[in-house]
């Protein structure tokens, strides 16, 4: 495997279920024939949809590419839960729907919702913290929570402060109970743990049946490419690191000064440059630097990039 400096920039995948996201790494990283390729943003073996994934210079956005909101598709079994949540998990109990559970999953029509689900979904919406599944890759104690799960050991996971953006339901059936909905959310919120709270709301237990990402940031469904795909599919589909860069951040255009400064690490006089971190573009269209801008308007270099991909944004 030769490790040339292109292809680079990014890659979206629409992946199966069934392969970890280190699994579609690893098959992409055969295809292409190059070692620096990782992901932005882990899917569990059992869903499907967006993977983003970083190609040589791309690997050092991979910070920036997980940073936004995502969009999913998911439907959750009523009355059984299992280990990891998923329908890849040992069952571990059950809790039959009530009567109530059942009536309202059979009148949910449209728009008019009766007050159980209604009810449920709003504590949903309005979420500001979560606790991670058991099996999860937080560090607890020095180990990934997983790891401890496996052992039969229950990690305490401390809540994580979240942030819903949409949460609505898309169908639901009585017989088997079940319910099928889209969420936005941000970084770090977790849908299984969304089907144990929402199913507990409604006075039961629950699991994902299904999970299906659709957007990660401003990469979607429609532009992801099958895993399957050859190799050169997949390099007709990579997009150039400076358009990757300036699609998930803010841009700002440098001087031919200013990119010499920075591509020495060295500070550079920006002007108004709102907070946060910007993908700063070279005027031949290559991206020099991740940065930011101080209070007094000057720019630092968070991250940069060598000059392998010289096509504009």
């Amino acid at each position: 495997m030769n490790d040339e400096p292109r292809p680079g920039g990014v890659l979206v995948i629409d992946k199966p279920g069934g392969p970890t996201s280190h699994d579609v790494v690893s098959r992409v990283r055969a295809r292409l024939g190059t070692r620096r390729v990782g992901h932005a943003g882990t899917l569990d073996p059992m869903a499907t949809g967006v993977l983003v994934v970083a190609i040589g210079e791309a690997t050092k956005l991979v910070p920036w590419l997980t940073a936004h909101d995502k969009s999913y598709e998911a439907t959750i079994v009523l009355g059984v839960e299992t280990d990891t949540l998923d329908a890849d998990g040992h069952v571990v109990r059950r809790v039959d729907p009530s009567d109530g559970l059942r009536d309202a999953l059979r009148q949910a029509y449209g728009a008019v919702l009766p007050p159980l689900l209604l009810d449920a979904l709003t504590i949903e919406r309005q979420r500001v913290r979560q606790v991670p599944p058991a099996y999860s890759a937080i560090r607890n104690d020095g180990e990934r929570a997983f790891a401890q799960a496996r052992r039969g050991e229950t990690p305490e996971l401390a809540p994580r402060e979240v942030r819903v953006r949409c949460l609505d339901l898309v169908q639901c059936a009585a017989d088997p109970p079940s319910l099928s909905v889209s969420i936005d959310a941000d970084k770090g919120y977790y849908v299984r743990s969304l089907a144990r709270d929402l199913a507990a709301a409604l006075g039961t237990v629950g699991h994902l049946s299904k999970l299906r990402r659709t957007r990660s940031g401003c990469f979607t469904a429609d532009e992801a490419l099958s895993l399957e795909a050859s190799a050169d599919e997949m390099r007709a589909r990579i997009q150039p690191l400076a358009r990757a860069a300036v699609r998930a951040l803010p841009s700002v255009k440098l001087t031919d000064d200013a990119a010499i400064d920075a591509r020495h690490g060295r500070a550079v006089s920006m002007g108004t440059v709102r907070p946060g971190p910007h993908a700063w573009i070279a005027p031949d269209g290559a991206l020099v630097a991740i940065g930011e801008v101080d209070a007094d308007g000057r720019g630092k270099v968070i991250r940069g990039f060598v000059q392998e991909d010289r096509q504009r944004p």
